[in-house]
């Protein structure tokens, strides 16, 4: 039997899992929804589900994988007992990490068209209405989107195609550090802007009137569903890298430091954010707006604006196209245990396969955006991101805490045992009852809270 193949330095593992963590969301949602709900006041809320949510959930994924020795589509298989069902989990697991990358790829697309556009100087004297009107035609242009997204495709599989350590582990980790440098860069051009200093202010200071304003109850549900969301658990995309590491680590520690690493993308990108807005007058909006939109009007305004704008799209390339690699590889596993096929054929088959399956989204924006699955205003995209974000990701991870903590699963025994080998933080017997009984409520009150708006 062939031997799995291995990550060639615990950083690859820190940093090529924390890749997969670090996406757009923690850019164009985190800090908007932290200015929304008080600022500081929101951010303590957030690490504390993160600690009582996150990283358990986390030690899980990378538990499972690490003691299955195989992908997402087979770990559940290996670890149970006969007979048992579990490993259906698997399948789900890999339709998941597809379906995130439908949308994902043509995002990640629209990173290196504005890095693109930014660097060509294509929005130097663009006035407001200009730069709003670039994000419209590029939306409507399928050519151009598709071959935005056909890139990203093909360049992720072929990393991937190189190999674990000779691809994934090594582009990973240049992309990870040029990312950490490019956001320290950018946050510490912003807070020497004139007026940057209120908008940290605004940011970080808890503000528990503001707080209140938006509702206590909704505060929490946000901080809830972000902390659980960051991470993207529930598909097997961290349980992969679990897969190809060694025992000399415990693992509730490398959650610790993986979750660290996240955040401290999310709370830094808000100081890009928020000082560069108030120093020049421009509400912060979420989503979209506020990076095609919103953020190349400040960087028009802004001394060496072209430097700057291009510097924050290779930054948003960079978050984007680590999660990329991270899921990609994750299909491949799964694909070379589904069939025994190489890992070289795998890639090139998901090529074409992705590519199709990424066009609906592509297309949703413009020759199919009659098509509104969601009600008024949606799109393929929409569909796409909640059938991933509001189901699959839950129910996934509630599968996989079962998993953990039942005796009809794998079981809590076995769990810690795989959990606590290696040096480093170790997770208490204590634990059982929380993990058992309170955390599995607190991720079906976030399943219920995604899909309530849309289906009821």
């Amino acid at each position: 039997m062939k031997e799995r193949e291995r990550l060639g330095s615990r950083l690859g593992f820190l940093l090529l899992s924390a890749g997969c963590a670090i996406g757009i969301g923690n850019v164009w949602k985190f800090p908007y929804i932290t200015g929304l709900y008080g600022g500081g006041a929101f951010v303590l809320i957030y690490l504390f589900f993160l600690v009582v949510m996150g990283i358990p959930m986390l030690t899980m994924e990378f538990s499972i994988g690490r003691a299955s020795r195989k992908s997402p589509l087979l770990a559940c298989k290996v670890l149970e007992k006969p007979g048992q069902k579990w490993h259906l989990q698997g399948y789900m697991a890999m339709a998941g990490n597809y379906l995130l990358m439908m949308f994902y790829t043509t995002v990640s697309g629209w990173m290196l068209h504005y890095f693109y556009l930014t660097a060509s100087g294509t929005f130097e004297n663009a006035d407001v209405d200009r730069v709003e009107a670039i994000f419209g035609e590029m939306l409507s242009d399928p050519l151009v989107m598709s071959l935005w997204m056909i890139l990203v495709v093909v360049v992720g599989f072929f990393i991937c195609s190189r190999g674990v350590q000779a691809g994934v582990e090594k582009i990973t980790k240049v992309m990870m550090l040029a990312l950490f440098f490019l956001i320290v860069v950018l946050a510490v051009n912003s807070l020497m802007l004139d007026g940057g200093m209120e908008g940290l202010k605004f940011y970080l200071l808890p503000d528990f009137s503001r707080m209140a304003e938006t509702g206590i109850g909704a505060t929490i549900a946000a901080a809830m569903n972000q902390s659980f969301f960051t991470l993207s658990l529930g598909i097997g995309a961290m349980a992969i890298f679990g897969s190809y590491i060694g025992k000399e680590r415990s693992l509730a520690g490398e959650s610790l430091r993986v979750c660290l690493l996240d955040t401290f993308v999310a709370i830094t990108a808000g100081l890009i954010i928020f000082p560069a807005c108030f120093a020049f007058g421009v509400d912060a909006d979420s989503g979209p707006n506020l990076i095609f939109i919103t953020l190349p009007n400040i960087f028009n305004h802004m001394a060496g604006g072209r430097v700057w704008g291009s510097l924050f799209f290779l930054f948003m390339a960079f978050a984007a196209f680590s999660t990329v690699i991270a899921v990609f590889e994750n299909i491949i596993s799964c694909c070379m245990d589904l069939t025994g096929c190489s890992r070289k054929k795998a890639a090139f088959v998901n090529v074409f396969l992705m590519i199709l399956l990424s066009l609906p989204c592509v297309l949703g924006f413009n020759l199919l955006s009659g098509f509104e699955p969601l009600g008024e205003g949606t799109s393929i995209m929409d569909l796409e991101d909640f059938l991933v974000s509001n189901i699959t990701l839950p129910i996934g991870s509630l599968i996989y805490l079962l998993f953990c903590t039942s005796r009809y699963g794998w079981g809590w025994k076995n769990f810690l045992e795989e959990a606590n080998t290696g040096k480093g933080l170790k997770l208490r017997n204590g634990l059982r009852f929380y993990m058992t009984y309170i955390l599995p409520i607190i991720i079906l009150v976030i399943f219920v809270l995604g899909i309530k708006d849309v289906l009821f």
